[in-house]
């Protein structure tokens, strides 16, 4: 069974977004199903594969989202991320730009849906089994 200490842990070795497929793998080894990502404050709740739940606290101050959706925009956010051009907050916050409200990272299926503020999926992505 996971905690908040072991999520952070493993979550302070990702660098860029290239790091972003091991760390999805070692947290699914310890027993995350899937977690959302709230990008307004940097909050997220982890639901563990036997149905148990950790949250963290706010990571940052709060950011607005944007009430219009960009997916084409999205879709760039994540590549250039992938690919090592941006931090973690300033992915963030272009998202929040881009009207990303959530994303929700499943390791079941292996898969990152980004949610707008109505709770619409705007994007999804497959993570690959590998690094990028």
């Amino acid at each position: 069974m996971f905690n908040l200490q072991q999520l952070k842990a493993i979550h302070a070795k990702v660098k860029s977004g290239r790091d972003f497929p091991a760390y999805v793998q070692e947290i699914k080894q310890s027993g995350v199903s899937y977690y959302d990502f709230a990008v307004k404050d940097g909050s997220t709740v982890y639901h563990g594969i036997t149905g148990a739940t950790v949250s963290s606290d706010p990571a940052y101050a709060e950011k607005a989202i944007s009430t219009t959706p960009k997916p084409e925009t999205v879709r760039q956010i994540i590549a250039d991320h992938q690919q090592g051009k941006n931090d973690f907050l300033t992915f963030c916050s272009l998202v929040a730009e881009a009207g990303v409200a959530k994303w929700r990272v499943d390791t079941e299926a292996m898969l990152c849906t980004y949610f707008d503020l109505s709770g619409s999926d705007i994007v999804a992505e497959p993570i690959p089994q590998g690094s990028y």
